[in-house]
């Protein structure tokens, strides 16, 4: 049954993550299956996570300025779109001047078709069941002449990559792009670490059950055994790095058996797996880090009630 099992790039990344010297780790982009995208929704609704709301605020107090800082005939590409919720004070904004063609990218089929739904009134929508940067060129490779492609990457997704891995990112979006396309960045600001505690670890507990539920899809894809009783979900801040580290926490000593990736991993007490980093920026940064991934800086807009930017990159 497993003969081919590495040929599964779940089960590789799994498998590398988990027998790393030192730190164990496993990637956090299989965080978001469709039970974790529905957590991570919810955890946007979370008096204690002011990001999504500070983020929303910004779009929607500044959507009619993005769009005056480019020219007509746009076409809008969202990389981990989720629900699109946020884009629509966008859409709306560009249905008063141009039909609307809208790709919203995302791994969840399952958010996709709500996506699909709830802003199809507003033009023309295509999903599209893939990867941020396998997405973004398959709409680059189909648009037509004298389009301009808008590419939305809300939310301060791109803290989630380390700091130079961020830049190859932002790099690998503008190789997508023609001079004169535009990428809309949400970026989370540093800010204290009392509010980054209350909305990492919040009390309703939901945070932790989108950071255990890491360990309940290894179970159910990859034929594993893990006890997520004996796990917690606990949290960190690097004041250098300027991010918070989510981490499961082995509770006892344990051992696992995770038989897609032809793996049996022991845990001692308070040993953790690190699944996710949440980087913060201050506004000089992220100027810094488009100019040398191929874009000026056209515009920014920040949310001060949560600190968090909007920043509008144009490829140069």
């Amino acid at each position: 049954m497993y003969a081919r099992a590495l040929e599964n790039e779940f089960a590789r990344e799994v498998r590398a993550g988990l027998t790393r010297p030192g730190q164990k780790t496993l990637p956090c982009h299989y965080l978001y299956d469709d039970v974790g995208s529905a957590l991570f929704e919810a955890i946007t609704y979370l008096p204690e996570y002011g990001l999504t709301r500070a983020d929303a605020r910004v779009i929607q107090a500044h959507a009619g300025d993005l769009l005056e800082c480019l020219p007509p005939n746009i076409v809008t590409a969202e990389l981990g779109s989720g629900t699109g919720t946020k884009t629509r004070a966008i859409l709306e904004r560009l249905q008063q001047r141009q039909t609307v063609t809208y790709f919203p990218i995302d791994v969840s089929e399952v958010a996709l078709e709500k996506c699909a739904q709830d802003l199809g009134p507003l033009g023309s929508v295509f999903p599209i069941a893939a990867s941020y940067l396998d997405g973004l060129r398959e709409v680059a490779a189909g648009r037509a002449d004298g389009q301009t492609l808008l590419v939305l990457f809300l939310g301060s997704t791109i803290g989630n990559f380390e700091p130079e891995a961020a830049t190859d990112f932002l790099y690998g979006i503008r190789s997508c792009l023609q001079p004169g396309d535009a990428l809309l960045l949400g970026t989370d600001l540093v800010k204290s670490v009392e509010l980054l505690r209350a909305a990492y670890d919040d009390p309703t507990g939901v945070t932790a059950a989108f950071n255990l539920n890491l360990l309940a899809r290894i179970n159910r894809e990859l034929d594993a055994d893990f006890d997520l009783r004996q796990f917690e979900h606990v949290i960190r801040y690097d004041a250098p790095l300027q991010r918070i580290e989510m981490h499961l926490r082995s509770r006892v000593y344990q051992s696992v058996c995770i038989r897609a990736a032809e793996l049996n991993v022991d845990f001692v007490p308070n040993e953790t797996i690190f699944t996710e980093a949440c980087h913060k920026f201050r506004p000089e940064q992220i100027c810094a880090m488009a100019r040398t991934a191929g874009f000026r800086m056209e515009a920014q807009w920040t949310d001060l009630e949560w600190p968090f930017a909007e920043s509008l990159l144009v490829v140069v």
